[in-house]
């Protein structure tokens, strides 16, 4: 998957019956691998910046320092791991807030166990994952009906756009990097520009918005 190599997983959550279990559905898949596990939040903040893992799956609920916080600090203090929130909660506010905190998904535990192992492989692969019941939520709490979109977009440069359309088919910065032959710090740079132009918070926030954008000038 990464240059014939596993993708490396790191599981947070504060049940242990569910990090073992999850543990055991990954263990048979040849192309994702388990490196690390984390109960509490400021352990998965340590692992993480030690592993550098291409995928952690974080709970949101825990003790202490729940997911969000821990979410937020992980990508304050410069983890690129693709995060996908694993949880119970379907709440439409958490979901939303997850996403743009810096969530790259958000699945929920009471789907079918190879449901969340395929949504995981898509992850490592660069996609963004959700629950199905959880787009349409996301998309009408992102949806923005101001006129104001299309004098934002007008703001972006030719470059900024084209890779705003490449994260809305859910590419991740590696391959953008690869697609248009320019090195990932450089393609990091235009997402923190076109982010700070549209007012958004986080790369899947701004996909949300461009597709939602595309659809409403159709």
């Amino acid at each position: 998957m990464f240059q014939d190599k596993p993708a490396t997983i790191m599981m947070v959550d504060d049940h242990p019956l569910l990090r073992k279990g999850l543990n055991q559905l990954l263990e048979f898949e040849d192309d994702l691998s388990v490196i690390g596990e984390a109960s509490s939040g400021q352990e998965a903040i340590d692992l993480a910046l030690e592993l550098e893992p291409d995928l952690i799956t974080l709970d949101l609920n825990m003790q202490g320092m729940d997911g969000l916080e821990t979410l937020k600090i992980m990508r304050d203090k410069g983890v690129d791991s693709r995060i996908i929130m694993l949880t119970v909660s379907d709440n439409d506010e958490d979901v939303v807030e997850a996403i743009r905190t810096g969530a790259d998904g958000y699945l929920l535990k009471d789907m079918d166990p190879e449901d969340i192992v395929e949504k995981l492989r898509e992850a490592a692969l660069g996609k963004m994952v959700m629950s199905a019941k959880l787009t349409e939520i996301l998309a009408s709490a992102l949806r923005k009906p101001e006129r104001a979109g299309n004098r934002a977009l007008a703001s972006l440069t030719s470059r900024e756009y084209e890779i705003l359309k490449l994260i809305a088919k859910g590419m991740s910065n590696k391959l953008i990097a690869r697609e248009l032959d320019i090195s990932d710090g450089t393609v990091k740079v235009h997402v923190k520009h076109f982010l700070k132009k549209l007012n958004l918070r986080s790369r899947v926030e701004a996909a949300v918005w461009i597709v939602n954008h595309q659809n409403e000038s159709r």
